[in-house]
């Protein structure tokens, strides 16, 4: 076998080696893209309660009842924030509520933004739409972060078809549904259970005896009573 050979094979191995670590890293980047730790440093991060895991956060063994500061060694020298620094953690607070990473919270801005009306206002509404969300609202899920795993197994249909996008956005007259081979499922029943004394928003008509949520109307701002000041978020934004 020739020297030269040798070094094609080399060449080629050290190719297939870089395009292998290359895809690897790729992957990585789409898997960190999703918040994987603690959940309740979030609500501590933000000081309040985000509801991330349900009823647990209303219960004696919610963290941030134990411990109400910041997390990490300094985190209970909660200085004061500038102008800059208030409209960052506002916005921080909905995205984190509503379970979205920096750019798709940011294309669903822009997409606001080109929209008739207020913008703010438009933000709130078409976060509200996501498919995930109807998921949470309607009491299929205890919480947003259970209604995600649940769209993205393929346990809901739209309108009788497949959807297993959590950013679907639905529309009026749309039927959120649960398949029928899902819903002998133990955490669909058990999460409902949970959720039946949750008062469902008026634009979305629940009937738990068939498994669907049907959107009513599209949502509004005062359907929306999460403390948020979506004007913060616009203005960070526009700078």
């Amino acid at each position: 076998m020739g020297a030269g050979h040798l070094k094609e094979e080399e060449f080629k191995i050290s190719y297939y080696c870089i395009r292998f670590f290359i895809n690897f890293f790729d992957k990585e980047e789409v898997f960190l893209a999703r918040y994987i730790g603690a959940v309740c440093r979030l609500c501590r991060r933000e000081n309040m309660k985000l509801f991330l895991k349900g009823d647990r956060c209303q219960s004696s063994k919610c963290a941030f009842e134990k411990h109400g500061y910041s997390p990490g060694q300094h985190g209970q020298r909660r200085g004061k924030f500038s102008d800059y620094g208030v409209q960052l953690r506002e916005k921080q607070k909905v995205k984190r509520i509503y379970g979205m990473s920096e750019k798709q919270f940011r294309l669903f801005f822009y997409k606001a933004e080109r929209q008739k009306g207020i913008t703010g206002t438009n933000l709130l509404c078409l976060l509200e739409r996501r498919l995930d969300n109807v998921v949470y609202r309607a009491g299929f899920a205890i919480s947003r972060i259970q209604a995600r795993q649940m769209v993205a197994h393929d346990c809901f249909l739209v309108n009788g078809r497949k959807a297993n996008i959590p950013s679907f956005s639905v529309k009026i007259g749309d039927i959120v549904e649960v398949k029928e081979t899902k819903r002998k499922i133990g955490i669909i029943n058990e999460s409902m259970e949970t959720t039946a004394r949750r008062i469902v928003p008026g634009w979305i008509d629940f009937d738990k005896q068939n498994y669907k949520a049907i959107i009513k109307v599209l949502p509004n701002r005062e359907d929306i009573t999460t403390p948020i000041q979506e004007q913060l978020i616009v203005e960070l934004y526009s700078k």
